[in-house]
């Protein structure tokens, strides 16, 4: 793999147009890059920053041969691209992460068994392809218990609870999967994430983690620093840097985090790309997860990941955003608003970021 920087003025594709694609692409330009977005919708939230805008299906191999045709490097805002895009992709331009990435990350499995195969740590869990697998399975995993979908779930979706009593055959027919995993319940202290990028060289920088909180399966806040001991800290950003490095990621990598009650570390999740728990870091650190990103993707130097000062995140869901005038006159606080058309309870509109100065590790 080559080592050398694309020079500013060179293009990213950035596959999804969402917040993650819009912020990314902000930075992009802070740094002098270009950025064209390929995203099926008419008008997604990258696209009002971005230089070119591709408005076709994932699937569609003459639209993607046409963009890649455009483009310097390839990277993606989120992980379920149809593999056969990536390959064609991967025949054209550099693919930052690789492809092989996300095959492992699109399927819970996968990534379950990808990292206790290096050694990592996780609740208990077995596979599940249908009713029978779960009777079979659910006295070893024990209740309370999780099934989730081993593709496409987020925010919660895709994932039912169990319990004692739980109607194992309704709730498989609920779930509607063909594939799931069934994870052990984890009694944790706290949920935690760290953002870790890693560069074309190798080389890694670890953000502090963010202590997590979520209502409804979708995350609510993000404080930094996290409540947990410094040892636990280090020991979580090791661990996501391990991870990375086994990977042979060049990008950026959230990992998320079970804190137990023994101040044990359970990787609860992985994502190859900004994450919502990052969002603190624009406002918080000298080089943001999203700038991070560019400088991965595109072969520069890492920033340095430190933070200047304590934040709070907390993201704007549904009509919350419509608070907008009193937040943008809030000393000490930064609004992000995402540019999303329509409104929807639960639907991450924008967040905003109060800081404090900086306290603990």
């Amino acid at each position: 793999m080559t080592t050398t920087p694309l020079p500013p003025g060179s293009t990213i594709g950035i596959f999804g147009g969402g917040q993650l694609g819009r912020m990314t692409a902000l930075a992009a330009a802070k740094l002098g890059y270009r950025v064209h977005v390929f995203d099926p919708e008419a008008d997604p939230p990258a696209a009002q920053i971005a230089n070119f805008h591709c408005a076709a299906a994932y699937d569609d191999q003459k639209a993607v041969a046409e963009f890649a045709a455009g483009i310097d490097v390839a990277t993606f805002e989120f992980e379920n691209v149809p593999s056969p895009t990536v390959a064609r992709l991967e025949g054209v331009v550099p693919v930052r992460p690789r492809g092989e990435i996300l095959h492992i990350i699109q399927d819970r499995l996968r990534e379950k068994d990808f990292l206790r195969g290096i050694g990592v740590a996780t609740t208990a869990y077995g596979q599940v392809d249908g009713p029978a697998d779960l009777r079979a399975l659910a006295p070893k995993i024990g209740v309370p218990a999780v099934l989730k979908a081993v593709r496409l779930g987020y925010d919660g979706k895709g994932q039912r609870r169990l319990d004692a009593g739980t109607d194992l055959e309704a709730v498989w027919q609920d779930l509607g999967a063909s594939q799931a995993i069934l994870e052990a319940w984890v009694d944790f202290a706290c949920e935690i994430s760290v953002i870790v990028a890693r560069g074309i060289d190798g080389k890694t920088a670890a953000y502090a983690p963010s202590e997590n909180r979520h209502a409804d399966h979708i995350l609510r806040q993000a404080t930094v620093p996290a409540a947990i001991d410094a040892k636990i800290a280090c020991d979580a950003q090791a661990c996501a840097e391990k991870i990375a490095a086994a990977l042979d990621l060049v990008g950026l990598l959230a990992v998320e985090f079970f804190v137990t009650r023994d101040g044990g570390l359970l990787v609860n999740e992985l994502a190859p790309r900004p994450h919502n728990s990052g969002h603190w870091t624009m406002d918080a650190c000298t080089t943001s997860q999203f700038e991070q990103f560019v400088r991965a993707v595109v072969g520069l130097p890492l920033g340095t990941p430190a933070r200047h000062s304590d934040a709070v995140m907390t993201n704007l869901l549904g009509e919350e955003w419509l608070a907008w005038p009193e937040l943008a006159a809030e000393p000490g606080a930064s609004l992000h608003l995402y540019g999303k058309k329509e409104t929807r309870k639960g639907r991450k509109m924008g967040h905003v970021t109060r800081l404090a100065p900086k306290t603990g590790f």
